[in-house]
């Protein structure tokens, strides 16, 4: 056979089926795409009105009217708009789907992505085939001399272009349904569908039944001016609140919100709104609407609306997105992309005046914001940048503090601690006042002290659980130290974050170490001899514990009535908590961060002296093991076993006193 170069050939049969029935991906979609042409008719009509083209009649009423007919499986759009003569049928309608797929692409060879190709031709129409087996429109143009036209056709490659009847301009279509999608023409349906996507188009839309009484008035199913189509300053926060009830279906009143309103250098409109989540009983899921001209394109679209702003509720407007043929994708991801970057800035610079300008009120929203910014932060880092100094801690008091607050050295000189009155420990021991922030003792001269200031690690203490480390936090207060209280999981990768971005800070659990201003003064003797008990106290420990890793010292704590405690380091507990979030079913926990944990004995509480005065006793590795155990409940919940054992050890020494 000889050689023979041909091309191949696409034709009406095989593109129109595509269009009509993979074009989208959601059936009741063609409910979209019909209004939204007939808003375009009406729109264009009253602007060639505008611009002195046309003369609109004094009665006229710009509408689009949606009819049901469940008795005739009907359904009908009809629009007062600009209406289109036989030549513009054949144009718009016919030669979209029928025209060679030769001119189809030549027409549209510039463009750059192959789906823009469908969109410039309004495709929308045929969105119309996914549920009807036939469709007719009816149709008078507005053009002096137009007559009215009837074009008909059954979804394959014929149709019937005719002189129609319709006297007044404007067109009207109509979907004769098939029988597995005659729930389109009822009522109910209708409504629901209407409202997903179109309950803002800027064109009022009217539903009503084929059978209606007399005395039935069509309903109104939209708005056609939405709130954030306003500019701010002309909508009250009853305004604001209502919208939130009714688009949301959610009836506790939303924190606050942020109105976005841009015109250069693209156009965006929208309200965010921060809703107010109980985390305990609720998932923190929210909605974000976009829209293009105030149609509804999708649900939390991410390539536009940040990660992180998913959590929140709201709409957003966008005209100049570049959407596919059938707008449920986006194209040009730069553009997006600022887009995106815009609303984030936004966003960030709303929290960030809200704490400068309304710090109490920001103090009464953070508990609930907080879920949101800390997010926010761990996703973008133009966001956290601009957050850093923004960010709240709740202390010990419950009193809000931002970062660098946190993070300001201000020691009480002596007349203020004598103003304030000399703190004391629960013994009446008197303590040394201290700061919210850790430091390592500086023992240079004042002259020094401004420039190693800037090297030393500044260190904020922080709680996870208030009732498991009270006995840390007695401590803590009684010492005249402070501590923020991190309760939430996301708090551990927060801080992370937090100490990266800020040179110099370190985040450390409260019962990570015993820090000097908890330690009672001792000499360098004594300090050698708790050396010397606390090694030969050690060997008891693990002996009674079966524990060869446990570290065991002896210190003296200002606090007499603490006999025990554990310390785990910083970086072990990460570790664990790391370990916990990846670890695969089945492995073992145990071994991670054993090395870090720390079992400190108070050497001024009388257990203690005890069994280091008699540590070969009947009775000294029973408390051995309470001590340990009595550390371990302050520090972390036991296992059922260790708590079985707990229980009965104490039910035990407590025999030993009715003897």
């Amino acid at each position: 056979m000889a050689v023979k170069n041909g091309s191949l050939s696409i034709n009406s049969e095989n593109i129109f089926p595509i269009i009509k029935k993979w074009l989208y991906s959601d059936q009741d979609i063609f409910y979209r795409e019909l209004i939204s042409n007939g808003c375009d008719a009406v729109t264009k009509l009253k602007k060639l009105d505008m611009m002195g083209e046309y003369e609109l009649p004094e009665d006229y009423k710009s509408r689009i009217d949606v009819i049901v007919n469940s008795q005739q499986k009907t359904l009908t759009f009809k629009d007062t708009g600009l209406g289109m003569t036989a030549d513009e049928v054949e144009e718009y309608i016919c030669q979209i789907a029928f025209s060679g797929a030769t001119q189809f692409i030549e027409k549209y060879k510039d463009k750059s992505n192959a789906d823009q190709i469908i969109g410039h031709f309004g495709l929308g129409f045929y969105s119309a085939f996914m549920v009807a087996d036939e469709v007719h429109i009816d149709t008078l143009s507005y053009q002096e001399g137009a007559k009215p036209v009837h074009w008909e056709c059954d979804g394959g490659t014929e149709y019937t272009l005719e002189e129609g009847d319709r006297t007044e301009v404007g067109t009207t279509i109509t979907l004769f349904l098939n029988e597995d999608c005659l729930e389109y023409c009822n009522e109910y349906k209708a409504r629901e569908v209407i409202k997903k996507y179109s309950s803002f188009m800027p064109i009022e839309i009217y539903l009503s039944k084929a059978d209606a009484k007399e005395d039935e008035e069509p309903q109104l199913m939209n708005e056609t001016t939405p709130l954030w189509a306003k500019h701010p300053n002309e909508c009250t926060k009853e305004e604001y609140q209502e919208f939130y009830r009714k688009v949301f279906q959610d009836y506790k009143e939303p924190l606050f919100w942020i109105h976005l309103n841009m015109d250069y250098p693209f156009n965006l409109k929208g309200i965010l709104y921060f809703p107010k989540i109980n985390m305990e009983y609720e998932s923190i899921e929210g909605t974000i609407k976009l829209y293009n001209n105030q149609v509804f394109i999708a649900d939390n679209i991410k390539e536009v609306i940040p990660e992180f702003l998913l959590l929140l509720k709201g709409v957003i407007d966008c005209p100049d997105l570049p959407l596919n043929v059938s707008r449920s994708a986006l194209q040009n991801d730069g553009f997006v992309k600022k887009i995106s970057e815009y609303i984030t800035k936004k966003v960030a610079d709303k929290l960030a005046g809200m704490c400068r300008t309304e710090k109490e009120e920001y103090e009464k929203y953070w508990d609930d914001i907080s879920p949101f910014i800390k997010f926010g932060c761990l996703k973008d880092d133009k966001f956290c940048e601009k957050m850093n100094d923004y960010i709240l801690f709740k202390n010990l008091d419950g009193k809000y503090l931002t970062l660098p607050e946190c993070l300001e050295i201000k020691p009480q000189d002596e007349d203020e601690a004598d103003k304030a009155g000399d703190a004391v420990d629960e013994n009446g021991n008197k303590v040394e006042a201290e700061i919210v922030t850790g430091e390592e003792e500086n023992n240079g001269t004042d002259e020094q002290d401004g420039a190693e200031d800037e090297k030393k690690e500044k260190i904020i203490y922080y709680v996870t659980d208030e009732l498991q480390q009270s006995q840390y936090i007695n401590m803590f207060k009684a010492a005249k130290m402070d501590a923020v209280i991190l309760p939430h999981n996301i708090d551990q990768p927060f801080v992370s974050q937090l100490e990266a971005k800020n040179e110099g800070v370190k985040f450390m659990r409260i019962d990570a170490d015993v820090t000097d201003a908890l330690k009672a003064k001792t000499s360098k003797k004594a300090e050698k001899e708790m050396a010397q008990q606390a090694e030969s106290l050690g060997k008891l420990m693990k002996k009674a514990l079966k524990n060869d890793k446990l570290n065991v010292t002896i210190q003296k704590l200002k606090n007499k009535k603490v006999s025990s405690m554990i310390t785990l380091s910083e970086e072990s507990r990460r570790m664990q908590d790391m370990m916990k979030m990846y670890s695969m079913p089945g492995m073992d926990m145990s071994a991670f961060g054993a090395e870090g944990e720390t079992l400190i004995l108070n050497a001024n509480h009388p257990l203690v002296q005890y069994v280091v005065a008699n540590q070969e006793g009947e009775n000294a590795q029973m408390i051995c093991e309470q001590l340990y155990d009595l550390a371990k409940l302050q520090h972390a919940p036991l296992s059922a076993e260790a708590m079985t054992k707990f229980v009965t050890r104490s039910n035990e020494i407590m025999m030993l006193l009715t003897k």
